[in-house]
């Protein structure tokens, strides 16, 4: 089975593309709700977390406090450095839990997506045999995400910066999906490159 990882910048559409190839009936693995996972109260990150970086990240229902998390992250970059040596080797363990899982079907031998929206910039490109990019203008994304979220240009523009730049996700790419026009033109290739995986399977 063919382990793909699937990333873009924040509005490059990604999630869309991801919604594409799950009706196309691929296994989708997001690494994002790994993550939340792992911080669950009483999990074994969240109390690591707590030793680090303060017990004062608790709330009192023992919940992770996500707001003043970001604003320690913002304010001192070390706690992020700190922050990911807990998280993404248990981000990567648990990937390849679910890879086993889906490998161990018999319903299913074709290939995977692993949906990882920093895929580049936290270097999980070993893990896989194919990368796709979902990519658009730099223009697109600020417009996109300003429609979506309600943040400034000057917000956007800092995440934009905070993650890998489009050159460096294009160059790591296996496929790349152009998302510059509109959603048919996306999905049609979202259909020719799902045809390609299967095959190439």
């Amino acid at each position: 089975m063919l382990r793909v990882g699937l990333t873009g910048g924040i509005g490059c559409g990604k999630s869309t593309a991801v919604d594409a190839f799950r009706v196309l009936g691929t296994p989708i693995i997001d690494a994002d709700q790994i993550s939340k996972e792992l911080v669950k109260p009483k999990s074994k990150a969240l109390d690591e977390i707590s030793k680090t970086l303060g017990s004062g990240l608790l709330l009192k229902n023992g919940e992770l406090n996500r707001p003043l998390l970001k604003q320690k992250i913002f304010s001192d970059p070390k706690t992020l450095e700190q922050l990911e040596t807990i998280l993404h080797p248990r981000i990567k363990a648990e990937i390849e839990n679910q890879i086993s899982a889906i490998n161990a079907r018999n319903d299913y031998n074709h290939y995977v997506i692993v949906d990882i929206p920093l895929l580049v910039e936290k270097n999980y490109q070993d893990m896989f045999d194919q990368i796709i990019v979902v990519d658009c203008l730099p223009e697109q994304q600020i417009q996109r995400v300003s429609l979506r979220d309600k943040l400034s240009d000057s917000d956007i523009k800092r995440i934009m910066k905070n993650q890998a730049t489009r050159a460096k996700r294009n160059n790591a790419a296996t496929e790349i999906l152009d998302n510059t026009k509109d959603k048919e033109t996306l999905l049609s290739q979202i259909n020719r490159l799902h045809k390609a995986l299967v095959a190439l399977s």
